[in-house]
């Protein structure tokens, strides 16, 4: 099972936290206040939903901050990184 969910973490975080909710759903509807929430941070920052579902039982408390950091880092990356890298395509301004 350890396999099979870092093959999912390597696939897609939203594929990941899918997975998660499917085997586990009270684990994640306990993390969240409403299915709202969860739903928002699956749809827009899944790295940090991802790693606030697994620091979140203990609660968020010193280093958790750092690895939860870590999830909007990747995030800004996942949205940016693509943006940055146009710049090196030959014509990459015309292409829409």
């Amino acid at each position: 099972m350890c396999c099979f969910f870092t093959a999912l973490l390597l696939v897609g975080p939203r594929l990941g936290i899918l997975v998660w909710w499917i085997f586990n759903p009270l684990y994640i509807s306990g993390a969240f206040d409403s299915w709202f929430w969860g739903f928002l941070g699956w749809l827009l920052l899944p790295w940090t939903t991802l790693m606030y579902l697994a620091i979140y039982p203990g609660g968020i408390m010193g280093f958790d901050w750092i690895l939860l950091g870590l999830g909007v880092f990747a995030d800004m990356a996942t949205y940016f990184g693509g943006y940055r890298e146009r710049a090196r395509v030959p014509y990459g301004e015309t292409i829409p």
